[in-house]
């Protein structure tokens, strides 16, 4: 096998649908779901994309996620509701989710749902763009399996637990931020992994607190609760630490407490040392803007924002400041041109999926001799 292979977008698309749909999934729910992931593969996020496949085929392979989501709604109140996705595809109630919110906000200004009983929802960033695309302000958030520390600690307690917020502009391209409240995700020490590279120093911490750089070892020490990812800032509060352990807090009680839903070790996905539901929880916002301004005033301002902060001073060295969201958008140019990468580890992966399926038809698609 190469290192690396290069393989076209929409390959990569329609692979997944069918090993989607060989596994279970409705047909129209195959769509959202690849759609969510090839948006990740676009904006160069290699943790969120066709390299999840895996984890999903897993996960309903061993009965602890649902092909076939099936929402319950628990609670719908004018501009707010609660729902709880019964361990279904967390793409599906994800997507649902928010566009009942953006609805909602159509109607009240702001829009807003709470779930609980979800699964892993793939690129957090996705949800706020479906915002974006209608002309509105999008938040949402996701709390995760324990795996950062708060700050002075060494036991796994919070997700990674991402913050994620859209808003329309008038400059190239919209704001849209994406970022754990860890220093690094999960996913990208499992990319380190197949890559067989190690985890730079400082993002790790093992239970004695010391740095942790070994990447195949991290996901076993994680695993088994005996290491930690760091919160954003860092080891301790004379770096902010404290700062990303707030933030990831904050995301935890948006996914959890407002949905009565599930939190901290209670996400492991191990129960008397079986596998179980993982039981996340998601939040959901979007905010009509001509509910508070004119559009067009507000998307000039915030373009306004955007150009200045490009145009401040730069520090030695550095030929450009870029905004949030900006890198990714000019990646998707990158990957369509050049294909989406799958690098060996990935293409083991996905050949695993492949033999046991019987879909022998997509062997020669992610192997090179």
């Amino acid at each position: 096998m190469q290192e690396t292979l290069y393989i076209p977008v929409e390959k990569v698309y329609n692979f997944m649908q069918v090993i989607l749909k060989k596994m279970g999934v409705p047909e129209d729910d195959t769509k959202i779901c690849a759609d969510i992931l090839i948006e990740s593969d676009l904006r160069g996020i290699e943790s969120h994309g066709v390299g999840r496949l895996k984890m999903y085929y897993d996960r309903i392979k061993s009965g602890v996620q649902k092909p076939v989501t099936k929402i319950d709604v628990i609670r719908d109140d004018h501009a707010t509701a609660v729902w709880d996705g019964n361990h279904g595809m967390g793409q599906v109630i994800a997507y649902k989710a928010m566009q009942t919110a953006i609805e909602k906000a159509k109607k009240y200004g702001i829009g807003s749902v709470a779930v609980r009983n979800s699964t892993h929802y793939g690129i957090a960033g996705y949800y706020p763009k479906m915002a974006i695309e209608q002309n509105m302000i999008g938040i949402s958030m996701t709390n995760a399996r324990s795996s950062i520390s708060p700050t002075w600690g060494v036991e796994p307690m919070l997700g990674t637990n991402p913050i994620t917020f859209g808003a329309p502009s008038d400059f190239e391209f919209d704001f849209l931020y994406d970022g754990a409240t860890s220093i690094i995700q999960r996913g990208k020490i499992e990319v380190l992994d197949k890559k067989q590279e190690p985890t730079p120093a400082g993002w790790v911490i093992d239970e004695n607190a010391k740095p942790f750089t070994d990447s195949k070892q991290i996901l076993i020490k994680l695993a088994e609760q005996k290491a930690s990812l760091l919160p954003l800032g860092g080891v301790d509060e004379f770096t902010g630490g404290h700062k990303g352990y707030g933030l990831a807090t904050i995301v935890e009680i948006l996914s959890a407490a407002l949905q009565g839903g599930s939190y901290l070790h209670a996400l492991s996905g191990i129960e008397k040392g079986k596998k179980v539901p993982f039981c996340l929880g998601h939040f959901f916002m979007a905010i009509n803007v001509e509910a508070f301004i004119q559009l067009s005033t507000f998307k000039k301002i915030t373009g306004n924002i955007m150009r200045d902060l490009k145009n401040s001073t730069k520090a030695p060295g550095k030929e450009k400041i870029y905004i949030a969201g900006e890198k990714e958008y000019y990646k998707g140019f990158e990957i369509r041109k050049k294909g989406v990468p799958i690098n060996i580890g990935l293409q083991e992966n996905l050949n695993i999926i492949i033999d046991e399926l019987g879909l022998t038809v997509y062997k020669s698609l992610f192997t090179s001799a």
